[in-house]
């Protein structure tokens, strides 16, 4: 099997609920986006499922809260201390499963809005109406005051580049190393722009949704590193 890139979005947080847009607020997730999480870690997360943790080389996790609390949640079993939390031991973890290291980084926080932190896509096109600016869409226009999608697409790219030449390539070289698999801990718009970039598609293409929670897989044609592809029917989000 040729090595995969799970993309999971972080739990329900209030606003991811309500609709509104979340880039730098840094927001907790609510009791029932714990529990779902929880359980899409029993469901999805074991020697005989779909993320199986002997089989990651590295997971990224934004630097967010609630992406960071969400892989707690899934309790992967990881060797060594969380990043943030150096007073955590990794022998009160439980079991460990994995010898992954996990890395926290801002190529996957989420798009930065702007100045339309905090509100709805109604909100904003409410707002654009009333100034007399056009429909918005994210994926060609950007946010004001926050990121374009050129923006988006250089930080994803250099980190997309890093995960198929370091940790993957060597997977199809050493086809006897069980290890190649990575986790990317995220968010909505970021992961939806991720999976877009590995397969070399412009964002203004994107017609992807990753509901909170969720968990997405990406991986490779022909057993070839030059064929990025997503697997349909990765997506899974457990109640």
């Amino acid at each position: 099997m040729a090595p995969r890139c799970f993309i999971i979005r972080h739990g329900e947080t209030e606003w991811s609920l309500n609709g509104r847009h979340t880039g730098l607020t840094d927001l907790p997730l609510t009791a029932n986006g714990e529990k779902r999480i929880q359980a899409t870690g029993k469901a999805l997360v074991g020697n005989d499922r779909l993320v199986v943790p002997k089989k990651l080389v590295h997971v990224f996790v934004s630097p967010r809260h609630r992406a960071q609390r969400t892989l707690e949640l899934l309790e992967l079993g990881c060797r060594g201390r969380m990043p943030w939390n150096e007073q955590h031991k990794p022998e009160n973890q439980g079991v460990i499963r994995t010898e992954a290291e996990v890395e926290v980084t801002e190529a996957i926080r989420e798009w930065d809005y702007g100045d339309y932190e905090g509100l709805t896509s109604k909100q904003i096109q409410e707002q654009r109406a009333e100034r007399g600016e056009g429909p918005w869409n994210i994926w060609t226009d950007g946010c004001p005051g926050g990121e374009s999608p050129e923006d988006v697409i250089r930080r994803l790219d250099a980190l997309i580049d890093e995960i198929k030449n370091k940790y993957q390539r060597p997977a199809f070289e050493n086809p006897d190393d069980p290890k190649g698999d990575v986790l990317v801990v995220a968010h909505g718009h970021i992961l939806r722009a991720f999976a877009m970039r590995w397969t070399g598609k412009p964002l203004n293409e994107t017609t992807l949704i990753l509901e909170a929670g969720g968990i997405g897989t990406l991986s490779y044609e022909h057993h070839n590193i030059d064929e990025p592809a997503v697997i349909l029917g990765g997506q899974f989000v457990v109640e």
